[in-house]
This record gives C-alpha cells, sequence and structure tokens, in this order.
C-alpha cells in the first residue's frame, strides 16, 4: 500500500514516516512538506506542497490512506494565516480526499477538542468536543473536526480516524518545541538548574506521550481496515506539579489560576512570550483520557512512560537538539515556513466557505 502523509517533517511526522516503514504492508510513503528535508527516511519520498494553494488530488490519487498531520501553531499573531493553514488547509486535504477516492484518512485532533472535563478521573472518547472557547488552538482543532464530521456524513465510505494525543514529547523535537513554545531564549539558558521553581496550581494535570508511541498508533490506524473514529492517546502517569518539580529539579510554589493567567496574558502582550494565555487555559481545563479504546481495538500501548518523554525533552533542549528537517531544525523565525505574502493572498481569494468536499 502507498500512504501519503501530510506534515511529514515535524515532530509527529517524522515518528509517523518511521513507524509507517516498520509495516510490510506499506510498500511506499509519499511525505509532503512544504520544505525538503535534508535527510532519507527508509520507504519515503517526497513531495514539496502547500496545502493552502497547490493541487492535491494528484498527490493523493491513488493512495490507500492519507495521514493529514500539517498544521501551524506559530505565527500565533496572524490569526488569518492560522485559519488559512489550519481550517482552509485541511478543508483542502479532505476533498483532495474523497476526489481522489482514498478509501482512509487519519487525521491529527488533539485532547484540546474537548470541554472542560475532570482531573481526578479518565473519560472516553464520547466526551464533548466543545473544546476550551479562550484558545485558539483548540478552537481550530475543533472546528476541523467539524469538517471532518460533515466530510464522513457525505462520504459514508471513508474510513477516517481522529487521533487525540496529549502533549507530544521526544528528543529530536527539542528546537521546535524550544521555538514554537518558549520563543528565541538560547539553548544553554534551558538547563533545568535555571529553573529554582515551578508552579503548583490547581487543575494542572496533563497527559504526555512519546512521538515514536504516536507514530506506531498512527501506522497502526493506516493499516488496520477496522479502524475508524476517534482515539485517545496518552502515557502513564499524568504530569502535575510534583512530576514537573522532579523533572526540573526545583520546588512547586502554589500559584492562583487567576495570577498565572494573568502573568501569561501579560507575558504574550508584552511579546515577552510567543503563546497567548488559552493555552495554560486548555491544560488547566482539558480533562484527562482514557485511552482503553486505542489499546483494545488497535493493540496500542505507549513503550514510554510519561516522566522519561519529558525528561528526555528537558534534558535534549539545552544541546539544541532536533533532525535534518526544516520544523526541527529549530533555525527559523516565527514566520519561516508558513505562505509568503503572495500566495497567502491568492489563498485567500481562492478561498471558498468552510463545507465538506462536493
Amino acid at each position: 500500500m502507498r500512504v501519503v502523509v501530510f506534515g511529514a517533517t515535524g515532530n509527529v511526522g517524522t515518528s509517523v514516516l518511521e513507524a509507517l516503514a516498520q509495516r510490510p504492508e506499506v510498500e511506499e510513503v509519499v511525505g509532503v512538506a512544504r520544505h525538503l528535508p535534508g535527510r532519507e527516511f527508509a520507504k519515503t519520498r517526497f513531495v514539496a506542497a502547500d496545502i493552502t494553494m497547490d493541487d492535491l488530488v494528484p498527490i493523493v490519487r491513488g493512495a490507500a490512506a492519507v495521514v493529514h498531520l500539517a498544521w501551524l501553531i506559530q505565527p500565533s499573531r496572524d490569526q488569518h494565516l492560522m485559519q488559512l493553514v489550519n481550517k482552509l488547509g485541511s478543508l483542502r486535504v479532505f476533498r483532495a480526499v474523497a476526489e481522489a477516492k482514498v478509501p482512509a484518512l487519519v487525521y491529527a485532533s488533539s485532547v484540546g477538542v474537548y470541554s472542560p472535563g475532570p482531573k481526578d478521573r479518565c473519560v472516553d472518547e464520547t466526551w464533548p468536543t466543545r473544546g476550551i472557547r479562550t484558545s485558539f488552538y483548540s478552537r481550530h482543532k475543533v472546528a476541523v473536526e467539524v469538517l471532518l464530521d460533515r466530510l464522513e456524513t457525505e462520504y459514508p465510505a471513508l474510513r477516517a480516524v481522529r487521533m487525540r494525543p496529549g502533549l507530544i514529547f521526544k528528543a529530536h523535537a527539542a528546537s521546535e518545541i524550544r521555538r514554537l513554545f518558549i520563543g528565541r531564549v538560547p539553548p544553554a539558558l534551558l538547563r533545568p538548574s535555571l529553573l529554582p521553581i515551578v508552579p503548583e496550581l490547581p487543575g494542572l494535570r496533563v497527559q504526555v506521550v512519546h512521538s515514536h508511541d504516536v507514530g506506531d498508533a498512527y501506522a497502526r490506524a493506516v493499516v488496520d481496515p477496522d479502524a475508524r473514529g476517534p482515539f485517545n492517546l496518552a502515557a502513564e502517569p499524568v504530569i502535575g506539579p510534583p512530576e514537573l518539580a522532579e523533572a526540573f529539579e526545583a520546588r512547586p510554589v502554589r500559584l492562583s489560576a487567576r495570577s498565572a493567567r494573568a502573568a501569561a496574558a501579560a507575558a504574550y502582550r508584552l511579546h515577552l512570550s510567543p503563546v497567548e494565555a488559552g493555552w495554560l487555559d486548555m491544560a488547566l481545563q482539558v480533562p484527562l483520557m482514557d485511552c482503553g479504546r486505542a489499546r483494545t481495538e488497535l493493540g496500542w500501548a505507549p513503550r514510554h512512560d510519561a516522566r522519561v518523554t519529558l525528561s528526555e525533552l528537558i534534558d535534549a533542549m539545552p544541546r539544541g537538539a532536533g533532525l535534518d528537517t526544516v520544523p526541527l531544525t529549530g533555525s527559523l523565525t516565527a514566520d519561516d515556513g508558513a505562505p509568503s505574502e503572495r500566495r497567502r493572498s491568492r489563498a485567500s481569494h481562492s478561498a471558498s466557505p468552510p463545507r465538506a468536499a462536493q
């Protein structure tokens, strides 16, 4: 089988390529990205394409499955661009899949689609998916799941899977994660010893999963003809202030959620942080996920402990670890890798209302 992967050169994309290459059912992988990587991946050939502009149908025609990972987190201050790539780009991928009659689509959703929920127990994939209204990331993920709902209704023969992972880390993603969520802080200043305290916030309990384990889940969903619908992906244990304090060798300091949010909003407003306060809201409000469906139906189980995964990322940060792909080198500015102004304008004029493929 031939599998097309959009967004193939980032944190999750590179792990998906590696996992697909290990599957005997997969004969060829087509990795699609705006910039071609400087390294090779087994069974993979790369195609340069922009999901907001280029004709995607020839790329996906004849594929047994399409994996859609392409997504922008930065530049978060350019909401027009974010919507252009995340919403319109996803719609164009979905339309291409429908037009080319690709039988299977695996989409990268997120824990961020879930409505506020409990932190003292886990919920399954039936939990409401209205998102966290103060987070643009959450709103965009919810909007794209709605587009996928419509696509499934119009094309019932399409086998559609949506993955909903927690925070996804690996050592080679350190430079990308630093650039997206921390900004221009030099890697050498990210040593754990330089962070003496971590915030102890009510509700700060999040789930982490290793990128390689996520890649394995995607590969399983691609080759399993019975896999469809949503799957939660996370590893144990849940990460809260005690686990953060241990990982950073720091002391937890109790703060109120209101104070922490005010500080995050001020840092973003003053351009001291690249991430809006909605990311904190999402961390404090999304529920803990039960991953039993992935274990039972996909045969998936994370091989990496969540604490080990977090420590792997923290240890890699001062080294500026990455891979020879544009997203993972950490050498880009916030605007690099996004469509140029000319292409943004052309894409905007060619945009049609966000409806499913016809």
